[in-house]
């Protein structure tokens, strides 16, 4: 009986055996690490997450400030253009007439009213919304206030002082509610608004304002002087604020003035990062009139 490596020959067949793989394997085949592969991705989830909170928190600043201004026109409002008041005249003729609003401007100061400012995006928010109601009333057949702005989740006292009714229709939000004479009713905003919205009555087509609602209640309105303020802002960040006017030539309303300093935008943008308890005046902002399309 022959074994399996006698003959020359079958040396050379066994040793090519052992070479084919006859023979036990002496190299395991490569086997999966779980647990390392998993410490592995950990280890790089974390690293993203701290370079990316580093670079979250080399953005988000600290503190608060306060910004404020005065809008003044430069040209020449003209005359305010009469409004066709057309119905219930017997209530709407009390006034000695009736006209459009879309530009106030204070003849000894020059200011500019109605002006909005706003930030377009905040990271941070000092004060909650309040729960004092905003009056928006209606009287002699026109809107109060031509512009005004409130908070989402602040309460709008809807008013009508005339003795006869109104339709109260804001465009963009879910109101449009007839107030009958002498009657109010309440309206708690819950849209984000990105720009001022007309607010319009059906039954007088001539009656028109401008609301706008912000989560953040970084918003202002200017009064009669043209002077505007906002306070509580994030400090040490970049803001974009936003400037409207209901006659502004920009794009979506934006009022554009000159101002490389505060690189302001054809769209009526500019930015600011304010310091820690800094009250920035902008001092006069001077409005060309081509600038409202007057």
């Amino acid at each position: 009986m022959m074994t399996c490596c006698n003959p020359p020959w079958a040396i050379v067949l066994c040793f090519a055996a052992l070479v084919m793989g006859c023979g036990p394997q002496r190299v395991a085949a490569p086997v999966a690490d779980v647990a390392a592969a998993k410490a592995i991705r950990e280890g790089l989830v974390t690293s993203v997450a701290a370079v990316a909170g580093a670079g979250e928190a080399a953005v988000a600043g600290t503190g608060w400030a306060s910004l404020k201004g005065r809008f003044v026109f430069a040209g020449d409002p003209g005359q305010p253009r009469p409004l066709a008041a057309d119905k219930d005249t017997e209530v709407c003729g009390k006034s000695e007439k009736l006209f459009d609003r879309s530009l106030r401007v204070d003849t000894s100061s020059k200011g500019l009213a109605d002006v909005v400012v706003f930030v377009r995006k905040s990271s941070r928010v000092k004060s909650p919304a309040t729960d004092a109601a905003l009056v928006f009333d209606q009287k002699n057949c026109e809107f109060l206030a031509p512009v005004f702005a409130a908070r989402v989740g602040q309460p709008v006292e809807v008013r009508n002082s005339d003795p006869v009714g109104h339709n109260t229709n804001i465009d963009g939000a879910s109101f449009n509610q007839l107030i009958p004479s002498g009657q109010a009713t309440t309206y708690t905003p819950d849209v984000d608004m990105g720009t001022p919205k007309a607010v319009t009555c059906n039954i007088h087509p001539w009656m028109k304002a401008f609301v706008i609602f912000r989560k953040d209640g970084y918003v202002a309105v200017s009064s009669i002087d043209g002077s505007f303020a906002i306070a509580d802002l994030p400090a040490g960040e970049p803001l974009e604020f936003q400037v409207w006017h209901a006659r502004a030539t920009g794009g979506g309303g934006g009022l554009v003035l000159e101002r490389p300093d505060l690189k302001w935008s054809p769209k009526g943008r500019f930015q600011l990062t304010l310091q820690a308890d800094e009250v920035k005046d902008l001092g006069t902002l001077e409005v060309p009139s081509g600038g409202l399309g007057t």
